[in-house]
Protein backbone atom coordinates (compact mmCIF):
# COMPACT_ATOMS: atom_id res chain seq x y z
CA UNK A 1 0.00 0.00 0.00
CA UNK A 2 1.39 3.45 -0.56
CA UNK A 3 2.38 6.02 2.42
CA UNK A 4 -0.65 7.48 2.38
CA UNK A 5 -3.37 4.96 3.01
CA UNK A 6 -0.63 3.04 5.28
CA UNK A 7 -1.06 6.11 7.77
CA UNK A 8 -4.58 5.82 7.81
CA UNK A 9 -5.23 2.12 7.40
CA UNK A 10 -2.20 0.62 10.01
CA UNK A 11 -1.65 3.74 12.09
CA UNK A 12 1.14 3.24 14.72
CA UNK A 13 -0.94 1.48 17.55
CA UNK A 14 -1.86 -1.20 14.75
CA UNK A 15 1.62 -1.84 13.79
CA UNK A 16 3.05 -2.21 17.28
CA UNK A 17 -0.11 -4.90 17.87
CA UNK A 18 0.69 -6.62 14.36
CA UNK A 19 4.74 -6.86 15.80
CA UNK A 20 4.18 -8.66 18.75
CA UNK A 21 3.16 -11.56 16.35
CA UNK A 22 5.25 -11.46 13.15
CA UNK A 23 8.19 -9.58 12.04
CA UNK A 24 6.80 -6.26 10.42
CA UNK A 25 8.80 -4.89 7.04
CA UNK A 26 7.03 -1.87 6.62
CA UNK A 27 5.50 -0.48 3.26
CA UNK A 28 8.58 1.32 1.07
CA UNK A 29 5.95 4.00 0.80
CA UNK A 30 5.32 3.81 -3.15
CA UNK A 31 3.00 0.84 -3.13
CA UNK A 32 5.09 -1.21 -4.72
CA UNK A 33 5.82 -4.95 -3.48
CA UNK A 34 8.98 -6.08 -0.93
CA UNK A 35 12.40 -6.23 -2.10
CA UNK A 36 13.05 -9.15 -3.72
CA UNK A 37 15.27 -10.40 -0.69
CA UNK A 38 12.16 -9.53 1.52
CA UNK A 39 9.15 -10.75 -0.52
CA UNK A 40 11.64 -14.27 -0.80
CA UNK A 41 10.78 -14.65 2.86
CA UNK A 42 7.61 -13.13 3.43
CA UNK A 43 4.73 -15.58 4.61
CA UNK A 44 2.09 -13.47 4.50
CA UNK A 45 1.66 -10.14 2.81
CA UNK A 46 -0.51 -7.36 4.02
CA UNK A 47 -1.83 -5.36 1.18
CA UNK A 48 -4.40 -2.23 0.75
CA UNK A 49 -4.90 -0.25 -1.71
CA UNK A 50 -2.18 0.61 -4.33
CA UNK A 51 -0.85 -2.79 -4.07
CA UNK A 52 0.44 -4.13 -7.65
CA UNK A 53 -1.23 -7.33 -8.88
CA UNK A 54 -0.11 -10.51 -7.37
CA UNK A 55 1.05 -12.19 -10.93
CA UNK A 56 2.67 -15.90 -11.61
CA UNK A 57 6.03 -13.64 -11.55
CA UNK A 58 5.53 -11.84 -8.12
CA UNK A 59 4.16 -15.45 -6.81
CA UNK A 60 7.55 -16.90 -7.70
CA UNK A 61 9.67 -14.45 -6.38
CA UNK A 62 7.63 -15.18 -2.87
CA UNK A 63 7.97 -19.18 -2.20
CA UNK A 64 7.29 -18.86 1.34
CA UNK A 65 3.94 -16.85 0.74
CA UNK A 66 1.02 -18.55 2.71
CA UNK A 67 -1.87 -15.92 2.98
CA UNK A 68 -2.92 -12.50 1.59
CA UNK A 69 -4.45 -10.05 4.68
CA UNK A 70 -5.97 -7.31 2.04
CA UNK A 71 -7.24 -4.40 4.38
CA UNK A 72 -9.58 -3.01 1.83
CA UNK A 73 -12.32 -4.50 -0.02
CA UNK A 74 -12.31 -6.04 -3.04
CA UNK A 75 -9.34 -8.55 -4.35
CA UNK A 76 -10.53 -8.97 -7.96
CA UNK A 77 -7.62 -6.74 -9.59
CA UNK A 78 -5.35 -8.10 -6.84
CA UNK A 79 -5.42 -12.16 -7.34
CA UNK A 80 -5.29 -14.26 -10.28
CA UNK A 81 -5.08 -18.01 -10.97
CA UNK A 82 -1.78 -18.48 -10.28
CA UNK A 83 -2.52 -17.73 -6.56
CA UNK A 84 -5.35 -19.69 -6.33
CA UNK A 85 -3.03 -22.33 -7.50
CA UNK A 86 -0.32 -22.05 -5.02
CA UNK A 87 -3.21 -22.98 -2.41
CA UNK A 88 -2.57 -19.32 -0.75
CA UNK A 89 -5.11 -18.23 1.31
CA UNK A 90 -6.91 -15.01 1.10
CA UNK A 91 -8.99 -12.42 2.89
CA UNK A 92 -10.34 -9.38 2.78
CA UNK A 93 -11.47 -6.65 5.09
CA UNK A 94 -14.70 -5.97 2.79
CA UNK A 95 -17.23 -6.91 5.79
CA UNK A 96 -15.59 -3.95 8.14
CA UNK A 97 -15.80 -1.53 4.94
CA UNK A 98 -19.34 -2.23 4.46
CA UNK A 99 -19.99 -0.44 7.64
CA UNK A 100 -19.68 2.79 6.21
CA UNK A 101 -20.89 2.12 3.20
CA UNK A 102 -24.15 0.93 4.99
CA UNK A 103 -24.63 3.86 6.87
CA UNK A 104 -24.20 6.24 3.73
CA UNK A 105 -26.96 4.28 1.82
CA UNK A 106 -28.93 4.91 4.50
CA UNK A 107 -28.61 8.95 4.76
CA UNK A 108 -29.13 8.86 1.04
CA UNK A 109 -32.28 6.72 1.28
CA UNK A 110 -33.30 9.02 4.08
CA UNK A 111 -32.72 12.23 2.43
CA UNK A 112 -34.55 10.43 -1.06
CA UNK A 113 -37.63 9.72 0.99
CA UNK A 114 -38.01 13.28 2.07
CA UNK A 115 -37.79 14.60 -1.01
CA UNK A 116 -35.21 16.70 0.49
CA UNK A 117 -32.57 17.67 -2.57
CA UNK A 118 -36.04 18.86 -4.22
CA UNK A 119 -37.26 20.86 -1.60
CA UNK A 120 -33.38 22.75 -0.69
CA UNK A 121 -33.62 23.56 -4.55
CA UNK A 122 -36.72 25.33 -4.02
CA UNK A 123 -35.68 26.99 -0.66
CA UNK A 124 -34.99 29.94 -1.94
CA UNK A 125 -38.73 30.73 -3.23
CA UNK A 126 -39.63 29.92 0.84
CA UNK A 127 -40.79 26.76 2.82
CA UNK A 128 -43.35 24.36 1.40
CA UNK A 129 -46.78 24.41 3.00
CA UNK A 130 -46.83 21.93 6.01
CA UNK A 131 -49.23 19.80 3.69
CA UNK A 132 -46.90 19.60 0.92
CA UNK A 133 -44.09 18.28 2.91
CA UNK A 134 -42.32 14.43 1.72
CA UNK A 135 -42.03 12.00 4.71
CA UNK A 136 -40.72 9.00 5.16
CA UNK A 137 -43.20 6.68 6.35
CA UNK A 138 -44.58 3.41 4.35
CA UNK A 139 -42.61 4.12 1.24
CA UNK A 140 -41.08 1.84 -0.95
CA UNK A 141 -37.60 0.81 -1.08
CA UNK A 142 -36.48 -1.29 -3.68
CA UNK A 143 -32.64 -2.81 -2.83
CA UNK A 144 -31.26 -4.23 -6.35
CA UNK A 145 -28.64 -6.93 -5.27
CA UNK A 146 -28.63 -8.89 -2.01
CA UNK A 147 -25.25 -8.61 -1.00
CA UNK A 148 -23.12 -8.20 1.93
CA UNK A 149 -24.23 -4.09 1.96
CA UNK A 150 -27.30 -4.74 0.55
CA UNK A 151 -28.32 -7.38 3.23
CA UNK A 152 -27.26 -5.21 5.69
CA UNK A 153 -29.17 -2.25 4.14
CA UNK A 154 -32.37 -4.16 4.38
CA UNK A 155 -32.25 -5.21 8.02
CA UNK A 156 -31.35 -1.66 8.43
CA UNK A 157 -34.64 -0.64 6.68
CA UNK A 158 -36.92 -3.10 8.12
CA UNK A 159 -35.82 -1.96 11.57
CA UNK A 160 -36.83 1.57 10.95
CA UNK A 161 -39.49 3.34 12.19
CA UNK A 162 -40.88 4.53 9.31
CA UNK A 163 -42.56 1.35 8.04
CA UNK A 164 -40.67 0.88 4.57
CA UNK A 165 -42.11 -1.75 2.26
CA UNK A 166 -39.28 -3.39 0.96
CA UNK A 167 -38.23 -4.96 -2.59
CA UNK A 168 -35.25 -7.16 -3.76
CA UNK A 169 -34.35 -8.07 -6.87
CA UNK A 170 -31.58 -10.61 -6.98
CA UNK A 171 -31.62 -13.59 -9.22
CA UNK A 172 -29.39 -15.67 -6.56
CA UNK A 173 -32.10 -15.16 -3.80
CA UNK A 174 -34.52 -17.48 -3.09
CA UNK A 175 -38.17 -16.55 -1.61
CA UNK A 176 -38.09 -17.61 1.44
CA UNK A 177 -34.23 -15.36 2.07
CA UNK A 178 -35.91 -12.77 0.74
CA UNK A 179 -38.73 -12.72 3.29
CA UNK A 180 -36.22 -13.28 5.89
CA UNK A 181 -33.99 -10.17 5.30
CA UNK A 182 -38.03 -8.53 4.82
CA UNK A 183 -38.19 -8.21 1.64
CA UNK A 184 -40.58 -9.20 -0.83
CA UNK A 185 -38.21 -11.05 -3.77
CA UNK A 186 -39.42 -9.48 -7.66
CA UNK A 187 -38.00 -9.24 -10.75
CA UNK A 188 -35.69 -5.91 -11.81
CA UNK A 189 -38.29 -4.31 -13.78
CA UNK A 190 -41.31 -4.85 -11.12
CA UNK A 191 -39.05 -3.52 -8.41
CA UNK A 192 -38.64 -0.31 -10.59
CA UNK A 193 -42.23 0.07 -11.55
CA UNK A 194 -43.38 -0.09 -7.77
CA UNK A 195 -40.43 1.81 -6.07
CA UNK A 196 -39.89 5.45 -4.72
CA UNK A 197 -36.15 4.66 -3.77
CA UNK A 198 -34.11 2.87 -5.65
CA UNK A 199 -30.86 1.46 -4.37
CA UNK A 200 -28.33 -0.31 -5.90
CA UNK A 201 -25.90 -2.76 -4.13
CA UNK A 202 -24.97 -5.28 -7.14
CA UNK A 203 -21.25 -6.09 -7.87
CA UNK A 204 -19.69 -4.77 -11.20
CA UNK A 205 -20.30 -8.02 -13.69
CA UNK A 206 -19.98 -8.48 -16.95
CA UNK A 207 -23.62 -9.42 -16.94
CA UNK A 208 -24.74 -5.87 -14.77
CA UNK A 209 -23.27 -3.48 -17.00
CA UNK A 210 -25.63 -1.46 -17.63
CA UNK A 211 -28.10 -2.95 -15.45
CA UNK A 212 -30.17 0.01 -15.08
CA UNK A 213 -30.61 0.98 -18.88
CA UNK A 214 -32.96 3.47 -20.71
CA UNK A 215 -35.77 1.46 -20.29
CA UNK A 216 -35.35 0.20 -16.90
CA UNK A 217 -34.93 4.26 -15.43
CA UNK A 218 -38.29 4.83 -17.93
CA UNK A 219 -40.02 2.27 -15.29
CA UNK A 220 -38.98 4.18 -12.18
CA UNK A 221 -42.35 6.53 -11.44
CA UNK A 222 -42.53 10.33 -11.50
CA UNK A 223 -40.48 11.68 -8.68
CA UNK A 224 -38.79 8.12 -7.74
CA UNK A 225 -34.46 8.68 -6.52
CA UNK A 226 -32.23 6.33 -7.85
CA UNK A 227 -28.83 5.93 -5.16
CA UNK A 228 -25.92 4.49 -6.19
CA UNK A 229 -22.95 3.45 -3.91
CA UNK A 230 -21.89 0.12 -5.63
CA UNK A 231 -20.21 0.47 -9.00
CA UNK A 232 -21.26 3.36 -11.79
CA UNK A 233 -21.02 1.03 -14.62
CA UNK A 234 -24.11 -0.40 -13.20
CA UNK A 235 -25.93 2.45 -14.46
CA UNK A 236 -26.95 4.16 -18.08
CA UNK A 237 -24.87 7.45 -17.47
CA UNK A 238 -26.56 9.27 -20.14
CA UNK A 239 -30.16 7.58 -19.40
CA UNK A 240 -29.79 9.32 -15.69
CA UNK A 241 -28.38 12.47 -17.16
CA UNK A 242 -32.10 12.78 -19.34
CA UNK A 243 -34.14 11.58 -16.61
CA UNK A 244 -33.01 14.27 -13.67
CA UNK A 245 -32.55 16.94 -16.63
CA UNK A 246 -36.31 16.10 -17.25
CA UNK A 247 -36.98 16.77 -13.40
CA UNK A 248 -38.52 13.31 -13.84
CA UNK A 249 -36.29 11.36 -11.16
CA UNK A 250 -33.56 12.55 -8.50
CA UNK A 251 -30.09 10.77 -7.61
CA UNK A 252 -27.46 10.47 -4.62
CA UNK A 253 -24.64 9.28 -6.25
CA UNK A 254 -21.30 7.99 -4.69
CA UNK A 255 -20.37 6.51 -8.45
CA UNK A 256 -20.55 7.40 -11.56
CA UNK A 257 -19.57 6.20 -15.22
CA UNK A 258 -16.85 7.77 -16.16
CA UNK A 259 -15.20 7.96 -12.07
CA UNK A 260 -14.34 10.96 -11.81
CA UNK A 261 -17.39 12.54 -13.82
CA UNK A 262 -15.29 15.29 -16.40
CA UNK A 263 -15.77 18.46 -15.07
CA UNK A 264 -19.12 20.42 -16.58
CA UNK A 265 -20.85 17.35 -16.80
CA UNK A 266 -24.24 17.85 -16.69
CA UNK A 267 -25.06 15.68 -13.29
CA UNK A 268 -22.62 17.96 -11.98
CA UNK A 269 -24.92 21.21 -12.06
CA UNK A 270 -28.28 19.52 -11.87
CA UNK A 271 -29.91 20.92 -8.71
CA UNK A 272 -31.73 17.35 -7.89
CA UNK A 273 -28.79 15.36 -8.67
CA UNK A 274 -25.82 14.70 -5.78
CA UNK A 275 -22.56 14.06 -7.20
CA UNK A 276 -19.81 12.31 -4.06
CA UNK A 277 -16.32 10.92 -5.11
CA UNK A 278 -16.63 7.57 -4.00
CA UNK A 279 -16.47 8.57 -0.41
CA UNK A 280 -19.09 5.65 0.78
CA UNK A 281 -16.55 3.26 1.84
CA UNK A 282 -14.18 3.26 4.83
CA UNK A 283 -12.78 6.97 4.53
CA UNK A 284 -10.26 9.23 6.92
CA UNK A 285 -10.88 7.71 10.93
CA UNK A 286 -13.06 4.86 9.45
CA UNK A 287 -10.01 3.12 7.36
CA UNK A 288 -8.69 2.10 10.65
CA UNK A 289 -11.38 -0.38 11.01
CA UNK A 290 -9.70 -1.92 7.82
CA UNK A 291 -6.92 -2.09 9.55
CA UNK A 292 -7.75 -3.28 12.74
CA UNK A 293 -9.75 -6.22 10.51
CA UNK A 294 -6.72 -7.23 9.19
CA UNK A 295 -4.92 -7.24 12.29
CA UNK A 296 -7.19 -9.79 13.70
CA UNK A 297 -6.74 -11.85 10.38
CA UNK A 298 -3.17 -12.05 10.68
CA UNK A 299 -3.41 -13.32 14.38
CA UNK A 300 -6.19 -15.91 13.23
CA UNK A 301 -4.17 -17.39 10.95
CA UNK A 302 -0.99 -17.80 13.12
CA UNK A 303 -3.24 -19.14 15.55
CA UNK A 304 -4.76 -21.81 13.09
CA UNK A 305 -7.99 -20.55 13.10
CA UNK A 306 -10.46 -20.27 10.21
CA UNK A 307 -10.01 -16.50 8.73
CA UNK A 308 -13.08 -13.85 9.23
CA UNK A 309 -12.87 -12.55 5.92
CA UNK A 310 -11.70 -15.54 3.02
CA UNK A 311 -11.93 -15.05 0.00
CA UNK A 312 -12.80 -18.32 -2.25
CA UNK A 313 -11.70 -18.55 -5.57
CA UNK A 314 -15.58 -20.25 -6.59
CA UNK A 315 -17.28 -17.27 -4.96
CA UNK A 316 -15.02 -14.60 -6.49
CA UNK A 317 -17.08 -13.87 -9.81
CA UNK A 318 -20.33 -13.09 -8.16
CA UNK A 319 -18.27 -11.00 -5.31
CA UNK A 320 -18.32 -6.74 -5.81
Amino acid sequence: MDAEVAEQVLPGDLRRRLARSVTLVPPSGDGSLPAPGVLAETEILLTSWGCPPLTGEVLAAAPRLAAVVHAAGSVKALVGDALWERGILVSSAAEANAGPVVDFTLAAVTFAAKGALRTAARYPEGPPAFAARTGTDARTIGVIGASRIGRRVLRALRGSAAGYRLLLADPYVSLAEAASLGAELVTLPELCRRSSVVSVHAPELPETRGLLDAGMLALIPDGGVLVNTARGSLVDTEALTRECAKGRLDAYLDVTEPEPLPPGHPLLALPNVQVTPHIAGAQGSEARRLGAFAAAEVERFLAGEPLSGAVRREELARLA
